[in-house]
Parts: C-alpha cells; sequence; structure tokens
C-alpha cells in the first residue's frame, strides 16, 4: 500500500469517527447547549476551533450567525465545504487564527484541546479575536476519567492510563476553569455531562484503547486479549457498561 493511500485511509477514518461522535446519544442536545452558552444572535461572528467537518458550523449557520469552521486539517475542510456549501470554512491552527483584533463574536471549540501541546497559547489567541464582552464555549473530555466496569480494576486503570498518556493535554478538561481564568476571561462557569453507553455500539471504542495500551508496550498482548474478551462477553450479555464525563466550559472576555 502506498503512503499515498495510506494517509487517504487515515482521513477516512478520521471523518468516520468524528461522524460517529456527532451521532452519538446526547452529541446533538450538546451541541445546542454550547450555542446557548455563546449567545450569539444573528449576525454575530463566531469561530469554530478544530471544525472537523463542520456540522456545528452548518448548525450554527442555520440559526443566523456568521459561522467560520477553522481546522489544520485541510481534508476535513475539504469534507466540509462538501456536506455544507453554505458555511465557511478554512484551514488554520488554533494558535493562529485568521482574524483581526477583536473581530469575533464567539469561539467555539469542541473536543480540540486536550489535542494542542499547549492550549493556553490558543485561549491567547482567542482572547485576541475575541471583542469586548465575548463569549467563549470549551467542550471536551477528560482521558483520565473514562469509567469502564471491568472484572480487573486494575489492569482497566492501567490501560486508560495508557491511552491518556497519548494524548498531547490528556487533562485539559478538567483545567478549563483555570486557563479560562489564567488567560484574563470572567464569568466562567462548567458544566458536566455524562455519557453512559452499555451497547455494542461503542465496543469497538473499548477495544481500541487496549490495543492502544498494548501497542504503547504498556500492557502485554495477553492482557490485551483477556480485557477485551471480557468486554466483548460483557457486551453480547448486555453487560457492558462505559461512562464518558463531558466537560462544558463557558467565559466571556
Amino acid at each position: 500500500m502506498s503512503n499515498e493511500t495510506t494517509n487517504q485511509a487515515d482521513a477516512d477514518g478520521r471523518v468516520a469517527l468524528l461522524d460517529r461522535a456527532d451521532s452519538l446519544p446526547g452529541a446533538a442536545a450538546l451541541r445546542t447547549r454550547s450555542y446557548e452558552l455563546l449567545g450569539c444572535g444573528r449576525g454575530a461572528v463566531v469561530v469554530d476551533v478544530g471544525c472537523g467537518t463542520g456540522r456545528a458550523v452548518a448548525e450554527m449557520t442555520e440559526r443566523g450567525a456568521t459561522a467560520v469552521g477553522v481546522d489544520i486539517g485541510e481534508h476535513l475542510i475539504t469534507v466540509g465545504r462538501s456536506r455544507w456549501p453554505q458555511a465557511r470554512f478554512q484551514v488554520a491552527s488554533a494558535d493562529e487564527l485568521p482574524f483581526a483584533d477583536g473581530e469575533v463574536d464567539a469561539y467555539r471549540a469542541d473536543k480540540v484541546f486536550h489535542e494542542l501541546d499547549d492550549p493556553a497559547e490558543a485561549l491567547r489567541e482567542a482572547r485576541r479575536v475575541l471583542g469586548p464582552e465575548g463569549r467563549v464555549v470549551l467542550l471536551g473530555q477528560d482521558w483520565d476519567t473514562f469509567v469502564i466496569d471491568s472484572d480487573d480494576a486494575e489492569l482497566t486503570r492501567i490501560i486508560v492510563r495508557a491511552r491518556a498518556d497519548t494524548v498531547p493535554s490528556p487533562r485539559a478538561a478538567r483545567s478549563y476553569r483555570n486557563l479560562l481564568l489564567d488567560a484574563g476571561f470572567v464569568d466562567v462557569t462548567v458544566e458536566v455531562y455524562t455519557g453512559i453507553f452499555t451497547d455494542t455500539a461503542m465496543l469497538p471504542v473499548l477495544l481500541g484503547i487496549a490495543e492502544v495500551a498494548r501497542a504503547a508496550g504498556t500492557i502485554t498482548q495477553e492482557q490485551a486479549d483477556r480485557w477485551a474478551a471480557e468486554q466483548t462477553e460483557r457486551a453480547r450479555a448486555g453487560r457492558m457498561f462505559f461512562a464518558l464525563p463531558l466537560f462544558v466550559a463557558s467565559a466571556r472576555r
């Protein structure tokens, strides 16, 4: 397989992953809550940082906002433009947004800050582009707080930590409040919404977590196989339990 084919497969896999996340139970309601917290009226300029394939950008556009989606993934932006031709997209990074000082009314970043090496730098850039009284909303999971029922609690803790350690800023979500305060934002609030998953749809996610831990050398192949077999049997028997808290922070410039 050529590098080009591999890269395309990786890009398509990323799109499929984002689509699956957008369709999870409660995902639409959480997006709606983020729009409410942004509080932007018709014509307000909103930037969605790390927009992926752009569903939120399209939804905010439908609500009357002048929404602009930015992402470093060129393939994701191409898909977004194809799916939502009425929306605006641009390739850009979180620490170098294509806006003048104070040009933006609201800033949104959904499941983005854990991917950044320096979330504080992204918030400094957010503060730069936001005008007076501008709103910011951050959404995301804390990668150390995956709650998974298992007969082997210690191995599960090791697997969850190993997966978290592959993420640049795995605990960014628990730091949202302090990151916002440190960046000079005010009226900071944090909400938490916990997704509960008990059916087979999320089994591939759990198996993937174990595979990452095995590939990192944190657990052995035998441990990975044993843990995966247990979770597979739990899913088959209707006994799987996976809880994922999602943090939603909002603030004013």
